[in-house]
């Protein structure tokens, strides 16, 4: 025990020796111990840089580049919202197709189903095990909520919903709007809705 006490005083004395005190002023330059850390490799916005012809760092975009708009940008497709506004988008910015409806449908019974239910009831699994007031999208104020503000919801979570923003992509949650308001067809479209040929098969 004596020496274990000794040993771990040395210790002590040794890494404060080393490391010093934090925050104490000093005219030594401190012990790196992984000196990439503080002087890396990179190149600095508005600095002069020899590897290139013009000499400088911050270099134009190549010609033909065109912005895809990034999560950040205030465009209803990141946002669920009317540019330069706080209006929700009535109708998905993106186009419906085939491929959108598939991939709605499998993020669907990935992300939503277990709470909301297959068919968008709110009748989902975790319902069984004591989930209450899970929405169900069937009704009146839901069919009649903007899909921007459906997106909104998805991205930040609402009340008992959380957060599906990291988890979702942001096209995904357009497809998945998409096959929700497919299940809302479903269930509260008329006769007068569907096509006169296929009527008769009705």
């Amino acid at each position: 025990m004596r020496y274990f006490l000794t040993l771990y005083i040395l210790a002590i004395v040794a890494f404060i020796g080393i490391a010093g005190f934090r925050g104490e002023i000093t005219r030594k330059p401190p012990i790196e111990v992984f000196p990439d850390m503080d002087r890396q490799m990179k190149l600095r916005p508005q600095e002069p840089n020899r590897f290139f012809g013009n000499q400088r760092s911050s270099q134009p975009y190549v010609e033909g580049t065109i912005a895809r708009g990034m999560p950040y940008q205030d465009i209803p497709v990141n946002t669920g919202r009317i540019s330069g506004s706080t209006n929700w988008v009535e109708v998905s910015p993106i186009e419906i197709t085939e491929s959108v409806m598939s991939r709605g449908r499998e993020r669907y019974n990935i992300s939503c189903a277990p709470c909301h239910g297959a068919a968008g009831d709110g009748k989902g699994i975790t319902t069984k095990y004591g989930m209450v007031a899970v929405a169900n999208f069937h009704d009146a104020r839901l069919v009649e909520m903007a899909d921007g503000e459906i997106f909104n919801t998805i991205t930040h979570g609402k009340n008992l919903m959380g957060s599906y923003g990291a988890n979702v992509k942001i096209e995904d949650r357009w497809a998945i709007i998409a096959y929700l308001r497919a299940l809302q067809r479903s269930r509260l479209s008329k006769m007068d809705d569907v096509p006169e040929p296929q009527q008769a098969a009705l």
